[in-house]
């Protein structure tokens, strides 16, 4: 087995460091190898010790929404991404947008760019699901539920007071399908409001959805 597919068994996840220098334990200068790895665009080099394979036909092998949730952790994919991922709005999105408990952060990667934004415990931990993308590939992704509350709760300036206002956002603004906004758990969304910044805001929310 040559050192390509020995780094591809790796790949349902992005490689740490530790695991590059495991698979080129037999090399004097693994630091270069790494380098010449990239070079030889086997491997792409997201940033200091964090790296990515790339397939034998010039695709990446490591999904971009599990590169996100590694690259900046503990994440989980939200906002457009995810409402994207679901199918709720009809744009395809170019940028990948998380959520953290950590600082805010961006990240350009030759995979495109990564935006985490801060969120508190324990809304945080909300509304989060494990999605299998591919064989071995399993990311964090907020529901649709979470992914509204999110960008409720990161956009400045956005307080909504009433049903008005709500749907404007919704379906004006942001886009979604209004047979889309009525498949939507109200219940649970209801039961993070205890813990929800805005929660003013996504009261407003919750009270509409109900009504549709």
């Amino acid at each position: 087995m040559d050192l390509r597919e020995d780094i591809e068994k790796y790949a349902a996840a992005p490689l740490s460091r530790h695991v590059m220098l495991e698979l080129l334990k037999d090399y004097k200068r693994p630091n270069d190898k790494i380098s010449e790895l990239a070079k030889a665009g086997m491997l792409t080099i997201l940033k200091n010790g964090l790296y990515i394979p790339m397939g034998k036909r010039g695709f990446y092998v490591t999904e971009p929404f599990l590169v996100a949730n590694h690259l900046w952790g503990p994440s989980y994919v939200s906002l457009e991404s995810a409402l994207s991922h679901w199918g709720f709005i009809p744009e395809r999105v170019y940028e990948i947008a998380s959520m953290t408990t950590k600082t805010s952060k961006k990240y350009e990667t030759a995979i495109g760019r990564f935006t985490y934004r801060h969120l508190v415990k324990p809304y945080y931990s909300l509304g989060i699901k494990q999605v299998t993308l591919k064989e071995k590939q399993v990311a964090l992704i907020a529901s649709p539920e979470k992914a509204i509350c999110d960008k409720i709760i990161t956009t400045h300036g956005l307080l909504l007071r009433s049903a008005k206002q709500v749907t404007e956002f919704l379906i004006e603004d942001m886009r979604i399908d209004e047979d889309n906004l009525r498949k939507l758990n109200v219940a649970e969304m209801r039961n993070w409001l205890q813990y929800a910044p805005k929660r003013t805001s996504l009261e407003t929310l919750v009270k509409t959805l109900a009504l549709l």
